[in-house]
């Protein structure tokens, strides 16, 4: 109905899944690079565990998984995991498509097919991958079996990778006594968080581009409150929006401002009565506060008794104000989680390093060099350097003291004049810089792309492919020259730019080209991945 009025070619809010209407965050992008990873790892890998609320795009996310799989991976997707433990097995059989005619309704039968088949898919090279959607709905002996299919294995690899992906109560389920095993097998957590209000704008600006409106219907306040109002869940921005262009549509309004968006959320929404009394109770309260104000001034001009005067009481300090990003960080690590693996996972998933290239493990003990052309580099920084550096890195935050003390890995993903965001075991937390201040004293690790043939260290008298791209690297600096035809050679000006450059890092200016230095070098280079902008 409104698609004319608003110069549209079709519905751009409608809530079926559409490729072309794929919007993929930074948090999309690096829960969907997670996944490819934890697949990329094949049969070395535990389970992958991927969270998010109701209308976030985890199905979104497994559609887009399945289409970049590897040629050599065999899925086994299970959509409806309110399953007995031999339906389940059953299920996850016929989606690899195995004969299993005189074995149903039989574990043991239905194990044995299923093993000598990922034992024939392992010597032919191929990977076997199970996908369970709604995860949180399997129940306790469900989840049981499923631990039970990762026994499946050589001496060396294991034969089945499972990803899990649920709402968030599928973390609770997983925290339960009797699943620990499992919850111990899981090598790489996620958790999918709505979008932000920039985000939100760009996600309705996408599909409204896709479907041909040459101009933006709503306005930035009309923007805002879609975003209040979704609290940033696509599928209920989509539902927001639809009905907030019917109602612009019915009332000939060229521009959808705050109140239809806010009648369009009433409407379509449950709950709509506590939202109206959190965003207009202000007005009751301001309302009550001048009837008040009227009343003690009538009563001020009463005639009034006198009374004996009374020191006044002795100020009390206001409480500084909670953080409560930051206390939620610090219970998180009181429960001190397996940390390491899964920052490192994320890591290499945010650098789009595969599996084959080089081993999670070995990644974590941080050699020189974890694989060819994949460098590692641990340091000691403020966060003023690391914002410079403009990359993705591991903070080491400490918990505990004394002999407890042990560190917790987290992902910095970006950085803000006021604020830091870090993933820690799969979840997000943007908190202040003085939070952070309190658990990180400086240590990161960072894992980063380098030539295979830049040599470990470079100074004056070197010349080869190493200094050449060390010019190409100083010239995106400081606009100077770069490599020219010939041997390029590590000459006085040359040294003369890396003290420049290690000053503006705040590196050791010997102008010497060492680990930290070549990792400063590569942060000029715009390919990988970035510090997110959008950190207050």
């Amino acid at each position: 109905m409104y698609l004319e009025y608003y110069g549209l070619r079709e519905p751009p809010f409608s809530i079926t899944p559409d490729p072309r209407y794929v919007f993929l965050s930074e948090r999309h992008r690096d829960a969907l690079a997670h996944l490819l990873y934890g697949i990329g790892k094949g049969g070395s890998g535990g389970f992958v565990q991927l969270t998010g609320e109701v209308g976030t795009g985890k199905t979104t996310l497994c559609r887009l998984l399945l289409e970049q799989l590897p040629e050599n991976t065999r899925v086994a997707l299970v959509l409806n995991p309110k399953l007995s433990p031999v339906e389940l097995v059953e299920t996850v059989c016929e989606e690899l498509k195995l004969p299993i005619d005189g074995k149903r309704g039989s574990l043991k039968g239905l194990t044995d097919t299923l093993n000598a088949f990922l034992l024939d898919a392992y010597a032919q090279g191929l990977r076997v991958v199970l996908i369970v959607d709604e995860a949180q709905n399997l129940s306790t002996e469900a989840l049981e079996q499923v631990r039970l299919l990762t026994n499946l294995e050589t001496p060396t690899q294991k034969l089945l990778q499972i990803i899990l992906l649920g709402q968030p109560e599928l973390r609770e389920l997983l925290e339960r006594p009797e699943l620990r095993q499992l919850a111990q097998r899981i090598t790489a957590r996620y958790h999918l968080t709505p979008l932000d209000a920039a985000e939100t704008e760009t996600y309705v600006r996408h599909r409204l581009a896709v479907a041909g409106c040459a101009r933006i219907p709503f306005s930035r306040l009309g923007l805002k409150a879609l975003y209040q109002r979704s609290g940033g869940i696509p599928r209920l921005i989509n539902i927001i929006a639809d009905r907030a262009l019917m109602a612009g549509y019915a009332r000939e309004q060229d521009s959808i401002g705050e109140r239809l968006v806010d009648r369009a959320a009433d409407e379509t929404l449950p709950g709509h009565a506590r939202y109206w009394l959190r965003r207009y109770g202000r007005w009751a309260a301001a309302a009550l506060l001048v009837l008040a104000l009227g009343a003690g001034l009538a009563w001020l001009r009463l005639p009034q008794p006198a009374v004996p005067e009374i020191a006044p009481a002795p100020a009390v300090a206001e409480p500084a104000p909670v953080d409560a990003e930051a206390q939620r960080l610090a219970e998180s690590l009181a429960q001190a989680p397996e940390t390491e693996l899964t920052a490192f996972t994320q890591l290499l998933a945010r650098w789009q390093v595969d599996a084959n290239e080089v081993s999670v493990r070995a990644a974590t003990r941080c050699p020189a060099l974890v694989a060819p052309g994949v460098a590692c580099l641990r340091g000691h920084a403020t966060l003023e350097q690391l914002a410079r550096f403009d990359r993705p890195l591991i903070l080491l935050l400490g918990t505990g003291s004394g002999a407890d003390a042990h560190p917790a890995y987290a992902l910095l993903q970006g950085v803000g004049a006021r604020q830091v965001r870090l993933d820690l075991a799969g979840a997000r937390y943007e908190l202040a810089r003085a939070s952070l201040s309190k658990v990180w004293n400086g240590d990161f690790i960072v894992l980063w792309r380098l030539p295979t043939d830049i040599p470990a260290t470079l100074r004056r008298g070197d010349s080869g492919a190493g200094v050449a791209w060390t010019l190409e690297r100083l010239k995106t600096f400081d606009g100077g020259a770069g490599a020219k035809g010939g041997a390029a050679t590590f000459d006085a000006d040359t040294e003369a730019r890396v003290r420049k450059l290690q000053q503006a890092y705040g590196i050791k200016a010997d102008g010497i080209v060492g680990p930290e230095t070549l990792f400063a070098l590569s942060a000029l280079d715009d390919a990988g991945p970035h510090l997110a902008r959008t950190v207050e």
